[in-house]
């Protein structure tokens, strides 16, 4: 307890100060708050975005590998989020004699659209690794995703089963932009066959496509950021511009290909911004 003497050396001081100091002195308090707020609201944005950083290490690990070679036939793949987190994904998976991939997207962006990833990834492997066949497997998940009572968002897919043997290749596209066979005399395939966008109908019918990939074929997947990034006077990429690529350098291995069909997204769109995740795929045959 403050004594007799102190508390009148107080007063004295507080009534020798005048306003303007005490103006100033209150301005420092309120200063060093504000500093002290700051601090710690840049360690919380680091903090998140350290967060956010290996999040997507762990997404782009759980798409697979980034190159892989089975036999005769060689496989790449990369996903190019818009905001470090991506809706766009790819899932492999190998098996004796076979390769299976995915390619698909997400409705919407950023870590809502990459949480909805691992749910859906989980319910393609499983039903592939079930059923076997791509239709009856993306049948499967559309109804589980509208039969989980969630608000599920819109999701296209594509889904293939190669032979490694003989090269047959069984795919089935849920309203995924169409893959491109593209054969070693430069023609050009689209892979349409399928079914309808998942998460909008239960009881949406799901068929087989088939195709064969010959030594020297390539297959290119994207999803639609690809077609549908724009330059500067608002024109879309589109079919043609990817056709023409892929044509143009279907002769390189598959990460070359991939990164140059990149380039040439990227030198068309100028310097207008991009605004939608990428997810890319390339599978050659190189020998029979």
């Amino acid at each position: 307890m403050a004594s007799v003497a102190q508390i009148r050396s107080q007063y004295r001081n507080r009534r020798n100060t005048s306003p303007s100091e005490n103006v100033q002195a209150a301005g420092r308090t309120r200063h060093r708050a504000l500093q002290d707020q700051l601090a710690s609201l840049k360690c919380e944005h680091d903090d998140l975005s350290r967060s956010v950083y290996e999040a997507a290490q762990v997404q782009r690990r759980l798409c697979g590998p980034r190159h892989l070679r089975a036999g005769g036939y060689e496989f790449a793949s990369e996903i190019f989020p818009v905001r470090h987190l991506s809706g766009d994904f790819v899932s492999v998976m190998q098996f004796e004699g076979e390769l299976v991939f995915a390619i698909g997207d997400i409705a919407g962006k950023g870590p809502v659209a990459a949480m909805w990833f691992t749910h859906v990834v989980g319910m393609v492997r499983q039903q592939i690794l079930t059923l076997g066949d791509p239709a009856a497997a993306l049948s499967a998940v559309n109804r589980d995703l509208l039969l989980a009572g969630l608000e599920v968002p819109l999701t296209t897919l594509f889904l293939a089963r190669v032979n490694l043997e003989n090269g047959e290749l069984t795919y089935c596209n849920a309203g995924h932009p169409p893959a491109l066979l593209i054969r070693e005399n430069k023609h050009v395939e689209e892979l349409s066959a399928g079914g309808h966008v998942l998460g909008v109908n239960s009881a949406t019918a799901f068929a087989n496509g088939i195709a064969a990939l010959s030594s020297g074929d390539s297959l290119l997947a994207c999803s639609d950021g690809v077609t549908e990034c724009r330059n500067e006077s608002g024109t879309e990429f589109g079919t043609e511009g990817l056709v023409e690529a892929a044509n143009k350098f279907s002769g390189c291995n598959p990460r070359h290909m991939l990164f140059s069909v990149l380039a040439s997204v990227e030198n068309f769109s100028g310097s207008q911004h991009r605004e939608d995740d990428i997810a890319l795929v390339v599978l050659r045959r190189f020998s029979s």
